[in-house]
């Protein structure tokens, strides 16, 4: 849920380009649901027919025809379209359909497009065992470099179960996957939860909604003026965003059947004329992205991960973040740790469920366990590493002899009313805005001050875990 947070990185593009489009063409036509490859029944997915439904132990003619109509005339108005704008795509190839149609086969390979897998046939794997899903993928790419001469560098299934992504990285030979829609930005997928066995992933998030699947979907596209609009309101606004220093990327999904019928082509070739009437815009193949990004993006493993670690490691490296607390990381081991807690904000936020839902008892003997500012501790050099640091650094370690009777008073009067030490997150001040927010604060009453130094408490708490962990 984390991803790169609020600070993206650059891509750095080629050209210094704003954004990158990215156009690619499934290849589905004759890898669909039909009784003639074997299936249990006829298509029903992404075509003219509205509220198709599947036909059991059934040839659906229209069905039929309408896919093959993407292979017979919509495939050869896109390669005309595209060569003729110099615009090279990836293809997502289903295997068996690649198989049934060697000239546009050899037309993209002249072309110089990309042919990525897009699994063996174009069916719904939601419902597969592991086994038979991995059997299919195996002889996707059998047969997938039988057809085209190579094996395929990159893997869109699309219809996929939970165990899809981890069957593609299992299989290994994939410069990229993209049975993901979570970015707008390429990522390195390191197998969480996946055993780390596999080198790292790379990962090109696809779309769904710059789609023209929505052609055939409800809520979605009734004319080639709605597509274009979207298409080109995607673009402005990613744009627009590179140019303010924040560039990414944008997929753009077709279907030979969809948008290779005439009434819908026409908006998508004003779109690619859109989009090269602008200038420091990147007009890749996903194979260029992932080769870009592993040159200037190459995998690193954060230094520290705290939702990988074991609960002895996890709580020797973070019992001392709440001061001399412990029990405060051992308790947040057994929260949902995953990866948005490998960060500073991510896991402070853990820890401070903790303190926060913990009894009153408990959360005093927090505060009990901090030490005074400048008081006894401190002189005899027994604060704790963080404690004798943070003093440090607001100059603490080295006050006047007036300074430091004043501190001793304010400790002594402080201590007296509280029954706690005075804390403050001293990275935040200096001696003198600590001095004034102590005179301050001794003048609270305890339940507003109790309060107070638990909000302090947990400031000092997240200032520690962000020398150690990314913001």
């Amino acid at each position: 849920m984390r991803g790169y947070g609020p600070n993206p990185p650059d891509p750095k593009w080629p050209g210094g380009a704003f954004a990158a489009v990215q156009f690619v063409v499934n290849y589905e036509e004759g890898g669909e649901n039909c009784v003639l490859h074997g299936d249990a029944a006829s298509e029903a997915f992404l075509s003219e027919v509205v509220g198709a439904q599947p036909w059991p132990g059934m040839r659906h003619w229209n069905m039929e025809s309408i896919y093959e109509y993407g292979a017979r005339a919509g495939f050869w108005r896109l390669h005309r379209m595209f060569t003729e704008a110099q615009v090279p795509v990836t293809v997502y190839g289903v295997a068996t359909a690649l198989a049934r149609s060697p000239d546009q086969v050899a037309a993209m390979k002249e072309a110089g497009w990309e042919i990525a897998s897009h699994g063996l046939r174009w069916i719904d794997y939601r419902a597969h065992s592991e086994e038979d899903e991995r059997r299919d993928l195996q002889e996707a790419v059998r047969l997938h470099t039988e057809v085209v001469g190579e094996p395929p560098k990159g893997l869109y299934l699309g219809r996929t179960s939970v165990n899809s992504v981890k069957l593609a990285i299992e299989q290994g030979g994939f410069d990229w996957i993209s049975d993901t829609y979570d970015d707008d930005l390429p990522y390195w997928l390191d197998h969480d939860g996946h055993g780390n066995a596999a080198p790292p992933q790379l990962v090109i998030p696809y779309t769904l909604d710059a789609n023209d699947m929505r052609f055939a979907t409800p809520q979605g596209f009734n004319s080639g003026d709605q597509f274009f609009s979207y298409l080109k309101d995607a673009f402005d606004t990613l744009y627009e965003e590179g140019r303010l220093g924040r560039p990414a990327m944008m997929s753009v999904g077709l279907h030979c059947r969809l948008i290779g019928r005439p009434g819908r082509a026409a908006s998508l070739r004003r779109f690619i004329d859109y989009v090269k009437g602008h200038e420091k815009v990147w007009l890749p193949r996903r194979i260029d992205i992932a080769r870009h990004w592993m040159e200037h993006h190459p995998y690193m493993a954060p230094a520290l991960r705290p939702s990988r670690m074991g609960r002895g490691e996890f709580v020797e490296r973070f019992g001392s973040i709440f001061e001399h607390s412990p029990w405060i990381a051992e308790r947040a081991f057994a929260l949902e740790l995953g990866p948005a807690h490998d960060s500073a904000a991510g896991l402070h936020n853990a820890l401070a469920r903790i303190f926060r839902s913990a009894t009153e008892e408990e959360r005093l003997g927090v505060l009990k366990a901090h030490p005074d500012l400048a008081g006894k501790l401190a002189a005899a050099k027994r604060l704790t590493p963080e404690s004798a640091k943070e003093q440090a650094s607001a100059g603490l370690d080295a006050l006047t002899d007036e300074e430091r009777a004043r501190f001793t008073d304010l400790n002594t009067r402080y201590m007296q009313k509280f029954g706690f030490p005075f804390i403050i997150a001293v990275k935040d001040n200096t001696k003198e805005s600590i001095l004034r927010a102590f005179e301050k604060r001794i003048e609270n009453g305890r339940e507003e001050e109790f309060a107070t130094a638990c909000g302090q408490v947990e400031r000092i708490a997240y200032l520690r875990l962000k020398e150690i962990l990314p913001s």
